[in-house]
């Protein structure tokens, strides 16, 4: 059992925390384990004590982390705690959220539902509590320092309360003889000292009959102006502020507030209005509105529920083919990566022209693929996008479990596709797939979209507009940094979500489809996405006309193969593929043979194969090969010497500058490459050979980079601990702490021993105990016969000393082995070692 498990003795009560470190040291390793998992900057490294870790609780980057992840009311109630004086109650932070029962509101205040305030701040005081950013009992309660520094209202920096600085902070530096003016200006009698004179000032204005009485007698205009700033900014501009007037030289508005202390200068040109008179004239609020609930998102137009799932499948079976497609293309002819990485926008724009959609879109599946680790680049001297070996093993998975992973990539990546083309800090336009595309914010606003959708009831839709307001009250200071149009980038983000979720099937007709649920859950959609897709067809009607008609989604292996030697001439429920010389030339280039193509079309058509395809295909592949192509540099050769004069005599071929070299061989002075394209463009069919002579035999999809791995998210701060690493990491702070905090009984008089290490006194880190080795051995021999617990002072091998809290166990042959409570183990320390011994008392 630790320490902080410990049950306070009989007859005894626990006292209240005097400083944070010691409320820590009160919790439970749950809460803090719960503090911890939250807050994971705070283990790195592992602080070695609970005053330690108080310490970095303390600091602002910490604190400001926290604040980050509160909701808006919670905010608001650590925004009044930090307006009110420091050890206030929660009565004092219930009447600045709600106003005091039996005080006015102000009229420009929005209507505050104090039971709900009175109902939700328990909630928000305990969520405080837990992030360890409020400590001190309900009576007394405490903002850690960095965060009553950065949510204090100023001058400079009203914060959302519009608040201005107390009037004790404004009159900091003010003398003594214009504090007696404010004074006798405010009708109050003089006082022996600055100190006496603020506080009897700050208590006309903290008393609201005294305070009310005294505005009854301003003039009408000084009130005016007084209203201008009672919501904030609490500061206006004056010439000469800082002016010494008294009640009876007051001409104007602005004077007769001055000389009573209801203005005070903030600047050498600026008043500002006292916090305790803001509250005074707000009716003791400290918000113009208070939200203690989130607010609930306006449903739009509701949708039929089966008919929302079927949109979304329906849409889910096409985000799968439109990444096939796309990658399909790419492994054919990938495209060039920049220099400075990602993709051209030549390259985007052919993306667009192939998937036959706008180029925002483009980008948005070309990330999707990048993001579920189907597309990257080739990692070669000129780098190329291509497809990666896992997109094979991805294409032989069934439809559903291939929309799962893109699905989560999209979910957790944060890559946002839709900032493509954007300028950046230089003004130069953002690439597709480059390295400024990546915002920590996406994941979080994706997932907060789609949960808040998740609450409308089945069918249900909402656009931007009605959720923005819900989730900016979820995290009203994560909304990003403002774009261009000046709106947060959150903005965008929510929109980005609900535009790409209906085009990856999440959403159907702007509701949430069934299929999404799961996928926020953590579960698997697979189960309920599968019977929603169409069941792919093994079959086309072939037609006269040289196409043929898919009448519905095709097998991935025949759609395949179909798009080898046909063309995609249009797509929608039925596909029509076109067959034509060039895509008949293609299947054979990839290694088919007219038998091939025959037995393929006439297994999968419901039709039987026309005669017009059946001549286009021998017809093909009886001129195909017929030329042969080598690297000579290169070199053309045919059996028909006929062709191969009529080749030299034709002026199409002038550019590759054929020379006969023998009856059947003419060489041309251009690569192997260029000599297949004007051929082809004569309208011959040639066809490629190694050097051996053999035909080459080029496959589509020959093109991949090496194995690679989908990006990572970029992490928004240090990853989230395990149970594993909690556990320990409690265990060693908690041990250090009892090391750090052992009340220890007069040290063990010896030689070594110096005059600040005697008599009773708490440990400190840089000290450690010293006794005589004889001593020491006598010591510990003791209290292994007694059981007693031991503080020790120990340097191990490498130098570095320590402090330990042990239970010896045994004491022999020059070493001790004892229970280690900083590290929660037995372990064997050498005597000569160990600096010093001090006994632990218990009865602390």
């Amino acid at each position: 059992m630790t320490a902080s498990q410990r049950a306070p003795r009989p007859g005894r009560t626990a006292a209240a925390p005097r400083t944070l470190a010691e409320e820590l040291r009160a919790r439970s390793d749950e809460a803090l384990a719960e503090l911890l998992r939250a807050r994971p900057d705070l283990l790195n490294p592992v602080p070695s004590d609970l005053t330690q870790l108080a310490a970095r609780l303390s600091s602002r980057a910490s604190a400001l982390r926290a604040l980050e992840r509160l909701d808006r009311f919670t905010l608001q109630v650590a925004e009044a705690l930090a307006a009110a004086p420091d050890g206030s109650s929660e009565a004092t932070v219930r009447n600045l959220l709600a106003g005091p029962a039996r005080v006015r509101p102000h009229p420009q205040a929005t209507a505050a539902d104090r039971a709900a305030v009175t109902a939700a701040l328990p909630a928000a005081l305990a969520t405080l509590r837990s992030q360890a950013l409020l400590w001190g009992p309900d009576s007394a309660l405490r903002l850690v320092i960095a965060v009553r520094e950065a949510l204090v209202p100023s001058a400079n920096n009203p914060g959302r309360t519009g608040l201005g600085p107390t009037l004790a902070e404004a009159t900091i530096g003010m003398s003594p003889a214009r504090l007696q003016q404010l004074l006798a200006g405010a009708g109050l009698p003089p006082t022996p000292d600055p100190v006496t004179a603020v506080a009897a000032l700050t208590g006309l204005l903290a008393d609201r009959k005294r305070c009310a009485a005294l505005l009854a007698t301003a003039p009408e205009a000084a009130l005016v102006l007084l209203e201008k700033l009672v919501w904030g900014p609490p500061t206006g501009t004056v010439p000469d502020a800082a002016r010494q007037v008294t009640a009876e030289e007051a001409r104007s508005p602005v004077e007769w507030l001055l000389a009573r202390g209801l203005l005070l200068p903030s600047g050498p040109g600026s008043v500002g209005l006292p916090r305790e008179l803001a509250l005074h004239l707000r009716g003791g609020r400290s918000h113009r509105t208070v939200e203690p609930a989130a607010p609930v998102p306006v449903p739009g137009p509701e949708r039929d529920p089966q008919a929302v799932d079927g949109a979304a499948a329906g849409q889910a079976y096409t985000a799968v083919r439109t990444v096939e497609e796309l990658l399909d293309a790419w492994g054919l002819q990938p495209p060039a990566g920049l220099r400075a990485g990602g993709l051209g926008v030549r390259d985007l724009k052919r993306a667009a022209l192939t998937l036959e959609c706008p180029e925002p879109t483009a980008a948005f599946w070309l990330e999707l693929a990048y993001a579920a680790g189907l597309l990257a680049p080739d990692g070669e001297a000129d780098e190329r996008w291509a497809p990666t070996p896992a997109y094979d093993t991805w294409l032989q998975q069934p439809v559903a479990e291939r929309w799962a992973l893109l699905a989560r990539g999209w979910l957790a990546a944060t890559r946002v596709g839709r900032l493509a083309g954007t300028p950046d800090g230089r003004g130069k336009a953002r690439a597709v797939l480059g390295p400024e595309l990546d915002r920590t914010l996406a994941p979080s606003v994706r997932r907060a979209t789609l949960t808040l959708l998740a609450t409308l009831p089945p069918g249900g839709t909402a656009d931007a507009d009605a959720l923005l307001p819900a989730l900016r009250w979820q995290r009203p200071l994560r909304g990003g940094p403002l774009q261009q149009d000046n709106r947060e980038l959150r903005d965008h983000l929510v929109e980005f979500t609900l535009e790409e979720a209906e085009l990856l099937g999440l959403t159907g007709r702007g509701a949430l489809a069934a299929v999404a649920r799961p996928l926020l859950d953590g579960g698997d959609p697979v189960p309920v996405l599968a019977p929603l897709l169409p069941q792919p067809l093994d079959h086309v009607i072939l037609q006269p006309d040289l196409t043929a008609i898919a009448p519905g989604p095709l097998l991935t292996p025949l759609a395949q193969a179909l798009a080898l030697c046909a063309d995609v001439e249009s797509k929608g429920g039925a596909t029509v593929y076109r067959f034509t010389t060039e895509s008949v030339r293609r299947a054979l280039d990839a290694g088919r043979t007219a038998s091939d193509l025959h037995a393929f079309l006439g297994q999968h058509s419901r039709t039987g194969v026309p005669q017009p395809l059946t001549y286009l295909i021998d017809d093909v592949a009886r001129r195909h090969g017929v030329l042969r192509v080598g690297a000579a540099s290169s070199y053309l050769r045919c059996d028909d010497t006929a062709l191969l004069a009529e080749v030299l005599a034709d002026r199409r071929a002038a550019e590759l500058r054929l020379r006969l070299l023998a009856p059947t061989v003419l060489a041309a002075q251009a690569p192997p490459e260029t000599l297949l394209s004007v051929l082809r463009g004569m309208g011959l069919a040639p066809a490629a050979e190694s050097a051996e002579g053999d035909v080459l035999v080029t496959r589509p999809d020959s093109h991949r980079t090496p194995p690679r791995s989908a990006p990572a998210p970029v992490p928004d701060g240090p990853p989230r601990p395990d149970d594993v690493l909690l556990g320990a990491a409690i265990k060693a702070v908690r041990a250090g702490d009892r090391a750090a905090t052992a009340v220890r009984k007069e040290t063990v008089a010896g030689p070594a021993a110096t005059p600040q290490q005697t008599g009773p006194a708490r440990t400190d880190l840089r000290q450690l105990p010293r006794t005589a080795a004889a001593d020491t051995l006598a010591a510990l021999q003791t209290a292994v016969l007694l059981g007693e617990r031991m503080w020790i002072g120990y340097i191990n091998a490498e130098g570095l000393a320590s402090q330990r809290v042990v239970d010896p166990v045994k004491v022999e042959g020059g070493f001790v082995t004892a229970y280690d409570h900083l590290t929660d183990e037995v372990r064997t320390f050498a005597l000569h070692r160990i600096t010093g011994v001090a006994e632990v008392d218990d009865n602390d």
